[in-house]
């Protein structure tokens, strides 16, 4: 696993952003989080060690873009150098996480066609109004890899009239921080179901800071979030499907 963050940086943009991870953590170090800057790492999928090998070895799952947004505006002049890349590394797949879905006809390169092979763009949805919105766009959208994230989950969500096969997975999760607004186990299950209606893999990621079980509101500490969505068991019918599309990949490269 390896983490790209080709820019750093992004705007508040709908009830899921309120209490953002990456504004909690640049406040520590007293870093606007709403300015957005190409970082130091923007080539780091190409670059070479002294003997000449990736510094990213083939066969690796690449987390992108997890301190911004990948289609942020202010990011434009950048994303076909971004894009480049990701052609250039077909021996790796590159995933990344987006609440702007409605920007993507704008953003993808020419050849993209009906997506990269080695790229998965999964959509968040908080709420049902998001969801509403967000996931007519996503389902019509040329993507090869699509999975939904509901994350941080504000609300039960109704996604039954938009689940098909064209999602490869699903993944629900709590708010964390300080500040985060309590997530209920009901609306976790509820989604699960609605994965099994759809035979879509379920991935139970985090519970959050406040967790709502059984009407009884549990706190926990940040570092217990993701052990004990884990513990749950609830994972349908693995725990992660970006797994099996990193071995479908390399399969499909004829890798061993």
């Amino acid at each position: 696993m390896a983490q790209w963050n080709p820019w750093h940086g992004c705007h508040k943009l709908s009830p899921g952003c309120r209490h953002c991870y990456v504004y909690r953590m640049d406040a520590h170090y007293n870093r606007d989080s709403s300015v957005v800057t190409q970082t130091s790492s923007s080539r780091l999928p190409i670059q070479r060690k002294k003997n000449g090998e990736y510094k990213i070895p083939p066969g690796e799952m690449v987390y992108t873009c997890f301190s911004s947004d990948f289609f942020v505006e202010d990011a434009d002049e950048w994303r076909a150098e971004a894009w480049r890349m990701m052609r250039e590394r077909e021996d790796l797949h590159f995933l990344m996480i987006t609440k702007r879905i409605d920007r993507l006809a704008d953003c993808i390169p020419e050849d993209w066609g009906d997506g990269y092979p080695n790229v998965t763009i999964c959509c968040t949805v908080e709420n049902q109004d998001r969801a509403d919105y967000r996931l007519p766009l996503y389902r019509a959208a040329p993507i090869r890899h699509k999975i939904i994230v509901c994350e941080p989950l504000l609300e039960r969500v109704n996604l039954r009239p938009y689940l098909g096969d064209w999602v490869e997975e699903l993944v629900a999760g709590g708010e964390s921080g300080s500040d985060a607004r309590p997530c209920d186990f009901d609306w976790i299950l509820d989604l699960r179901g609605q994965c099994i209606q759809h035979e879509i893999p379920f991935h139970f990621k985090q519970t959050g800071a406040r967790l709502i079980k059984d009407g009884r509101l549990y706190r926990i500490r940040r570092e217990y979030q993701h052990s004990q969505a884990k513990k749950a068991g609830i994972d349908y019918p693995y725990p992660m499907s970006t797994k099996a599309i990193g071995d479908k990949d390399r399969k499909r490269r004829g890798d061993t």
